[in-house]
């Protein structure tokens, strides 16, 4: 007994020792900062502002075909440029084992209507059967969440 008395009067810590938590924090938020730019598929675009979208959970897969046009005029298919004049024939290359023809576009909201045209008659010509345009929904508060329509 004379011990334990020994070992309660000897000083004791009753703080919280946060080091090791804050290190491992430290090293997630790491992680994550490095993560989250590899985990947005394709190029990144400021798209159309629609008020009631349709939604097309599907583009948000993996194996969705994504053609993305900026606002000067360059397509993407994916992550990778591409030329429009070649985007059938790689389109049609993808498509042609699917059963699910389906490919969104993505636009920004600033490229000229007559570069989307083109994009959809070139897609509709290498034998896709649905195309979708993706965009952004506007909230009632006027603020923009992306969505697809």
């Amino acid at each position: 007994m004379a011990e334990r008395k020994g070992r309660r009067n000897a000083a004791t810590i009753n703080a919280i020792n946060v080091t090791p938590m804050v290190d491992v924090m430290l090293v997630l938020l790491i992680i994550f900062m490095v993560i989250t730019p590899m985990l947005s598929k394709g190029v990144s675009v400021d798209m159309v502002r629609a008020r009631n979208p349709i939604a097309m959970d599907e583009a948000d897969k993996e194996d969705a075909l994504v053609v993305a046009i900026t606002r000067d005029g360059k397509v993407f298919l994916g992550r990778g440029s591409i030329e429009p004049k070649e985007l059938g024939t790689e389109v049609a290359d993808v498509v042609k084992d699917r059963l699910d023809k389906t490919v969104y576009i993505k636009s920004d909201a600033r490229a000229k209507y007559q570069t989307v045209v083109e994009v959809v008659n070139i897609l509709r010509g290498s034998g896709v059967d649905q195309v979708g345009l993706l965009t952004e929904k506007v909230e009632a508060g006027g603020s923009a969440v992306t969505s697809m329509e």
